[in-house]
């Protein structure tokens, strides 16, 4: 977000329609720009856990796997 302060602005350079209601020569003004509304949604978790590749290894598997290496330093 990006944000314009100009201060002591004046009021004779301003739209007629901000000028309503207003007194003196100047006003201070701030702009405020947001960015743009993104075009695509976030990701759902299912959405997200589809894209990712199988791993190829189970749990099972790499539990078993750490138990042997665990095991040959056990000695």
């Amino acid at each position: 977000m990006n944000k314009i302060v100009r201060e002591h602005y004046p009021i004779e350079k301003l739209p007629e329609d901000l000028r309503e209601g207003m007194e003196g020569p100047y006003v201070q003004v701030i702009v405020t720009t947001e960015p743009p509304a993104s075009k695509h949604k976030p990701l759902t978790y299912a959405e997200i856990r589809a894209r990712v590749k199988p791993r190829g290894t189970t749990t099972e598997e790499a539990v078993a796997r750490i138990r042997e290496l665990r095991d040959e330093w056990g000695d």
